[in-house]
Parts: C-alpha cells; structure tokens; sequence
C-alpha cells in the first residue's frame, strides 16, 4: 500500500504536507481565529490537545490521509526549517476504501487568513494528484451544505461533477443537514485538457 504519509506535493503558493503533533498550536490558533468563518459548517479542534487527538485519529487510521496546507513565501523553495509556511488549511481523505472501489471522501477547511485567494484551489490539486497517483485512488468524493457556496466553489474549480441531493445525510451541531455529492475520478482527470493537474496554479 502506498504511504499515504507521504508529502503532496508543492506549487507556486503552496506547498501541502501531512500532518505533524508539533503543529498543535499554531493549527489550534488558526481554528480559533476562524471560528466565524468555519460555522456552521465545520468544527475543527480549538486547542493543541484537541488537535493531537484529532491528528492521532488521521495519522494513525490507515482509511484516511490527511494534509495540511502551508503557504510559500517569497524565496521559500523548500517550505521553511520547519517544514512549511504558515498553514491556510487542511484537506483529509476520509473512509478510504480498497478492492473495488478505491475511493476516499474528502473533508476540508481553510483559515481565515487564508480564505478567497486561491490557496486551496491549489492545495486540493496537489491532494488529488497524490490521491490518482501514490494512494491509487479511482474516486474522490465531497458531501457539502447546499449553503456552502465557498466550498460548492472549491470543488467545481478543480473539476467535480455534482452528482446528487441526499436529505438529512449527516449531523452536524446537532442537527441532520442535507448535503449535495460531488465527484471526480482518475479518468475524469485523464480527460481533461492537456496538462490536467500538472500545474496546481492553473
């Protein structure tokens, strides 16, 4: 199997590397300071001990592989001493399945600082092309709030086809939301015009 650990990949604004427990605070901070942005839509650990737990259920779950992405700054080729600029979001692939379905659902968010200028549209094209490439993924897939323009945009940028309304598919803050599915797959990339997800900044 492939190491789903391994990094991502790194463009022109970003460069997208696994998760660490040494990212606790900084992670921690961001999520509050992003608190209104996130609600109510998406709930990620507030502390560093919440962040090490959530972490240790991604690192160590051999059904997910999950990343973080870091914003490059200028003259940052090889994503700072500390193994990444400061983070503007995180992107998981979730329930990852084997045999016959080779498929993952993603979940994702970005930070405040980070949100409307196009890091994640870059950061998601280096998740897919590690999904379709090292992790030999077939199916990525995204259940999103109807509500959640700017998540509904992330998805149609790189490429995902809506695929369908589910009512009342997952509970969130208490309560069961609909949500739409969108969708790609390695042969929806391969179609595409030539150079596909060769250039994230595209």
């Amino acid at each position: 199997m492939p190491d789903s650990t391994a990094p991502a990949g790194q463009g022109p604004r970003t460069r997208v590397r696994p998760y660490r427990y040494e990212d606790a605070d900084e992670f921690a901070a961001l999520a509050r300071d992003s608190r209104a942005l996130h609600h109510p839509w998406l709930f990620p650990p507030l502390t560093p001990e919440a962040y090490r737990d959530y972490a240790s259920g991604v690192i160590e779950d051999p059904t997910k592989a999950g990343f973080l992405v870091c914003e490059l700054t200028d003259g940052d080729t090889d994503g700072g001493p500390a193994g990444g600029g400061r983070i503007a979001g995180f992107i998981n692939i979730n329930n990852i399945v084997r045999g016959g379905f080779l498929s993952g659902a993603l979940g994702y968010g970005a930070f405040a600082h980070a949100a409307g200028r196009g890091l994640m549209g870059e950061g998601l094209r280096h998740v897919m092309r590690h999904a379709f490439g090292p992790l030999g993924l077939h199916r990525l897939e995204a259940n999103i709030q109807p509500t959640n323009t700017a998540s509904i945009a992330l998805v149609r940028g790189a490429g995902f086809r809506h695929e369908g309304y589910s009512p009342d598919f997952l509970r969130i803050d208490g309560h069961w939301r609909d949500h739409e599915r969108w969708a790609i797959t390695a042969d929806m990339v391969r179609d595409t015009a030539a150079g596909g997800l060769s250039d994230p900044s595209g």
